[in-house]
């Protein structure tokens, strides 16, 4: 009876063993695990398009936040987004690509056609969001969030705020390029307004006869 006894409290102590051991390892690789990445706050609307406040914009359409001292992301606003509509594919630079503020970074290709949208600063590419090159449906549903393009490591963080929209000016010049757009085309005027007021998801799909 001694030695089953023995052998029974052995066989308890190793499973116990092997069941804190691995407890610790779970929670080890839970702790190194990416985080997921937040979406601005702040946020404010204008005319129908989504401007969040914390970020900083470029005439191009591009957008821009630090996320720590030398490093900032960069994505397309929802204005871009929504011209851009049902994306077939996205290109961007790889990590170890210097981009120049104002250069043509990222290219969005539909139906056969390709268009581009241009850095909003300077640095070079640390990281590309992988799921939005897998997933380019992103970019419309989540431009400031998981719709993300590129970070960016930037040595003269001068450089991020140099030809950048002043903030006191970017609802005005929001709503002079949702203006501007209707001036082009009236039709998308509709179409912006598809839902109280904010953009359709494809502003080109229900106007076939304009031009991406």
């Amino acid at each position: 009876m001694t030695v089953p006894l023995v052998l029974a409290t052995f066989l308890i102590f190793i499973a116990l063993d092997y069941f804190l051991n691995r407890r610790k390892a779970v929670n080890t690789v839970l702790a190194v695990a990416p985080q997921a990445i937040p979406a601005p706050s702040g946020g404010d609307y204008v005319e129908g398009f989504l401007v969040p406040a914390n970020l900083s914009y470029h005439s191009g359409h591009s957008w821009l936040v630090r996320e720590r001292k030398g490093f900032v992301r960069i994505g397309a606003d929802e204005f871009a987004a929504a011209l851009a509509g049902n994306v077939e594919q996205i290109e961007l630079p790889k990590p170890g690509t210097w981009v120049r503020q104002g250069q043509k970074f990222l290219t969005f290709v539909r139906n056969g056609q390709r268009t581009e949208i241009v850095s909003p600063t300077e640095g070079e590419v640390t990281e590309i969001n992988t799921e939005v090159l897998c997933n380019p449906k992103l970019l419309r549903q989540d431009p400031y969030g998981k719709g993300w393009l590129i970070s960016l490591h930037v040595p003269d963080e001068e450089n991020t705020v140099r030809n950048l929209i002043p903030k006191i000016l970017v609802r005005e010049w929001m709503r002079q390029a949702v203006e501007s757009l209707y001036g082009r085309q009236p039709a998308f005027a509709g179409a912006v307004a598809a839902d109280g007021g904010r953009p359709a998801e494809d502003i080109l799909a229900g106007i076939p006869e304009a031009y991406w």
